[in-house]
């Protein structure tokens, strides 16, 4: 059975947690997407593997997700971003970490940059970088956009997710670009993408490896992969990369 921790977090607000410490000084950080949460399979399957290679594991539900404090309505991009800051600060500041991000968490990674050199490898699934202005308000049909302004929100709905579009949130989004600008670090970076991503597409994730001109990086599309990415081949597929990371963190000279 997974073992949940919650971590404190300002005055009466708790963040919940995935965390196993081996004592390794290589830790994977793994971040969800959008309304999801540390009980899929991803997130598990992952902690299991880096039991196998004796690194440690830390996955973090924002506000408003799964577990830990909030409201989803009341999130926004900064403020889910200082969730994953604040649980790194706490528990990882002296660790080299590697970045596992699923969609939004992608994004969310991405900021992190801003803020930790110790981050020596990023893997993206489906990544979403900046997702609410490319893919969302962009699509809106002029009537929903209006919607938006004067009523605040719209409610956006399709067969895999149902959830407001507040105004809030699209405007926060927008003061957290991470692609217009280089980042000269030079860890693996890998981005898996589904062959049949319905959400989001593989142009916008492919952007990710332009900010990056001297890192050592591949896009990889799964066959018949979706979204998600949770089929076991995937999974496996999703395995390897992280390990290949591990390996290279593993070298005396980091």
């Amino acid at each position: 059975m997974t073992k949940f921790k919650f971590i404190k977090y300002k005055t009466n607000k708790k963040i919940r947690v995935l965390f196993k410490d081996p004592g390794s000084d290589i830790f994977v950080v793994f971040l969800h997407g959008l309304k999801s949460d540390l009980t899929g399979k991803k997130p598990n399957y992952l902690m299991k593997q880096c039991k196998r290679r004796k690194v440690g594991f830390m996955g973090i539900e924002y506000s408003g997700h799964g577990k830990s404090y909030g409201k989803f309505e009341t999130g926004t991009i900064t403020s889910w971003s200082n969730d994953v800051k604040f649980i790194i600060k706490q528990k990882l500041i002296n660790k080299k970490i590697i970045i596992i991000g699923s969609s939004l968490g992608a994004w969310l990674g991405l900021i992190q940059l801003k803020y930790f050199k110790n981050i020596v490898g990023f893997i993206g699934i489906g990544a979403a970088p900046e997702f609410l202005d490319r893919l969302i308000w962009k699509k809106l049909s002029r009537k929903n956009k209006n919607l938006v302004l004067k009523n605040k929100y719209y409610n956006l709905e399709n067969d895999d997710y149902s959830y407001k579009i507040t105004l809030k949130i699209i405007k926060d989004g927008r003061k957290n670009k991470v692609l217009n600008k280089k980042n000269n670090s030079k860890f693996p970076i890998y981005l898996l993408h589904g062959e049949k991503d319905n959400v989001v597409p593989q142009s916008l994730s492919r952007k990710i490896l332009k900010v990056f001109p001297n890192s050592n990086k591949e896009f990889i599309k799964i066959k018949n992969g979706d979204h998600s990415l949770s089929r076991v081949k995937d999974l496996k597929i999703l395995s390897n990369y992280m390990n290949k990371i591990i390996d290279y963190c593993a070298k005396p000279s980091l």
